[in-house]
C-alpha cells in the first residue's frame, strides 16, 4: 500500500511581469492544464509588479521605515544594519518585505497591498477561465527564529485551507491531539520553492495531490496565520526587551516615590 502522492512542478515561459499585466492570462499562456484541486503557489513579487507596487526610493532604508509599524530587533554587523520589523500587514520580517532586487535603479518594490485579496482575485479569475476549482497561495521568503537560512511561506491565500486543524483527532496510539494545527499553507509554499528556485525566472508552481485543501474563496486567508500580539511570546529581540524592561522599571520606581513634604509656612 502506498501513501498519498504529491506532485509539484514549476510553470515555465512566463517572462517579465509589468504593471497592469493580467496574471491569469500570463499563467494560462504557459500552456498549463489546471485540474480541480490544484494549488498554485505564486511568488508575491510578480503580484506586486502587476499591481504596480513600485516606490521611488533612492534610500531603501527610508522605504523600510515607511512600511514599519514596530521595530522588533536591530543588529549591525560589518557596517550593515539589519532590522526585523512588524510591517503594516502584521508580518514580522527583515526589511518589512521591501525588495530592491530585480527592480529599476532608484526604485523598490513593496508587498501587495492586500495579499489575501490578491490571491482570491487570482483564484477567482483562474476558476472562471478554466472551470477548474483551484486555490492560490502567494509566497514570500522569510528567515526563522533560531534557525539559519530562509524558506518560503504563505503571505496570501485564496480558496485554500491555510491551517489543518487536527485537534480532537487521535494519533496511531489512540491519544487525542490537543494542539496540532499544521500550517499547510507554509508547507506548500516551501515545497513549491524547491521547484521554482530563486533565480530561475519561474515564479509560479502548481501543487497537485492536495485537493482536500481547496475550497470556497471565502476561506480564511494567510492573514489568519499571523499570531496575535497577546499570544506572541517573542514580541521583542533580547536586547530590545531588556532595554524596555529597564525603562519600565525606572518609570515604575519614579511613580512609587512620594512627593517631598511641603514645609509649613507658618
Amino acid at each position: 500500500m502506498t501513501g498519498q502522492a504529491l506532485s509539484v512542478f514549476a510553470l515555465t515561459g512566463m517572462g517579465e511581469v509589468r504593471p497592469g499585466d493580467d496574471l491569469v492570462a500570463l499563467i494560462l499562456a504557459t500552456g498549463v492544464e489546471l485540474r480541480d484541486g490544484d494549488i498554485l503557489v505564486v511568488t508575491s513579487k510578480i503580484v506586486s509588479k502587476a499591481e504596480g507596487r513600485y516606490v521611488q526610493a533612492a534610500d531603501r532604508e527610508a522605504a523600510i521605515t515607511a512600511e514599519t509599524v514596530r521595530l522588533v530587533a536591530s543588529r549591525t554587523h560589518d557596517g550593515h544594519t539589519m532590522r526585523i520589523v512588524e510591517n503594516r500587514l502584521g508580518m514580522v520580517a527583515a526589511a518589512a518585505g521591501v525588495d530592491a532586487s530585480n527592480t529599476p535603479d532608484g526604485w523598490v518594490l513593496l508587498l501587495p497591498e492586500d495579499p489575501d485579496r490578491s490571491a482570491r482575485a487570482l483564484a477567482a479569475g483562474l476558476r472562471t477561465a478554466t472551470g477548474a476549482e483551484v486555490g492560490v497561495l502567494l509566497s514570500d521568503t522569510l528567515g526563522r527564529p533560531w534557525r539559519e537560512g530562509q524558506t518560503d511561506v504563505a503571505i496570501g491565500g485564496g480558496g485554500v485551507h491555510v491551517v489543518a486543524d487536527l485537534r480532537g483527532t487521535t494519533d496511531q496510539a489512540g491519544k487525542v491531539l490537543s494542539v496540532t494545527t499544521p500550517c499547510v499553507a507554509d508547507e506548500l509554499a516551501a515545497a513549491a520553492d524547491l521547484v521554482k528556485g530563486k533565480a530561475s525566472g519561474n515564479p509560479v508552481a502548481v501543487v497537485r495531490g492536495r485537493g482536500d485543501l481547496v475550497g470556497s474563496l471565502d476561506l480564511l486567508g494567510a492573514a489568519s496565520i499571523v499570531r496575535a500580539p497577546d499570544r506572541d511570546l517573542f514580541w521583542l529581540g533580547t536586547a530590545e526587551a531588556l532595554d524596555q524592561g529597564y525603562r519600565d522599571g525606572y518609570a515604575a520606581a519614579r511613580a512609587e516615590l512620594s512627593p517631598p513634604e511641603q514645609k509649613d509656612a507658618t
